[in-house]
């Protein structure tokens, strides 16, 4: 067995591994899913590893490089084994086997997030170094079972495409700062999988939101705190549901802090599905 980057790996032996280390999984991605995945998420190959077993992998990390406040950071964009070569602590030797090569390419930190009903992998990460820095909720519901019902909206309003990065100050509106895949770098990454709307009262823009229709996923959705509890993010929540492509409707890691997201969500009957925490641990 041999543990190597994946640079010159072609997508279909990568694709392959995927899909036989998370065959057990409720939700599965085609190949299309897979690549705007790891395009989002920043994948590079170069930097990202797996163990071989002749020309087949058995074992991988795919990481995504980019900035995460400012700072140079290694994203586990996914971990997997396949079963039959799981137990054999191929996740930890594989990371073991990054750290150099990411510090050499002057990555300070690496980060990840992993589900809170996963103890075993939570405390292979504790004895690698990683601490938690944020716990977060994720919410799915079926489109038919949301319960949104949209409140007269006494100013003449309008929901309109827009541009984000034409309003730097849409930032202020939030609450807590957006997990990696649901950064303004990440949606930049694949902006032409996303739809982005904005809803305005007399030209200003007092909510939007950054949408998916392919996966059905919220990647950000904020109003401005002055204007919240006027039905704004309910109208915004009725245009994506029409968009969707998907037959779920989900919003991934948001902080459990944060009161007014999960309020709202539940509200609409869309429960939480599951927790994760998000973990860094520091490279020197």
């Amino acid at each position: 067995m041999e543990i190597k980057s994946l640079k010159n790996i072609d997508f279909d032996t990568i694709f392959k591994a995927f899909s036989k280390a998370f065959a057990d999984y409720e939700i599965q991605l085609n190949e299309a899913q897979l690549q705007m995945m790891l395009k989002r998420r920043g994948f590079n190959a170069d930097l990202s590893f797996a163990a071989f077993e002749g020309n087949d992998i058995v074992a991988f990390t795919f990481n995504g490089i980019g900035n995460f406040n400012g700072i140079l950071t290694a994203y586990d964009t996914g971990t997997g084994t396949l079963k039959e070569y799981r137990g054999e602590g191929l996740a930890t030797k594989i990371f073991e086997y990054s750290i150099p090569y990411l510090r050499e390419a002057n990555v300070k930190q690496y980060l990840l997030e992993v589900l809170q009903h996963n103890p075993k992998a939570i405390s292979v990460y504790k004895n690698l170094g990683f601490e938690t820095t944020r716990e977060f909720n994720y919410f799915v519901q079926k489109k038919e079972e949301i319960n949104n019902v949209v409140k007269t909206v006494e100013s003449p309003y309008s929901i309109e495409k827009i541009d984000i990065e034409k309003f730097k100050f849409i930032s202020d509106f939030w609450e807590f700062h957006p997990s990696w895949q649901n950064s303004f770098e990440a949606i930049k990454r694949a902006d032409e999988g996303f739809i982005n709307i904005g809803f305005f009262v007399e030209n200003k823009l007092l909510g939007y939101c950054v949408f998916e229709p392919i996966s059905g996923d919220i990647t950000q959705i904020a109003v401005d705190k002055q204007h919240r509890r006027k039905g704004i993010a309910t109208l915004l929540l009725q245009e994506m549901i029409k968009l969707s492509k998907n037959e779920n409707i989900k919003i991934v890691n948001t902080d459990i802090l944060c009161s007014s997201i999960t309020d709202f969500l539940k509200a609409k009957n869309i429960e939480i599905k599951g927790k994760q925490f998000e973990m860094i641990r520091k490279i020197d």
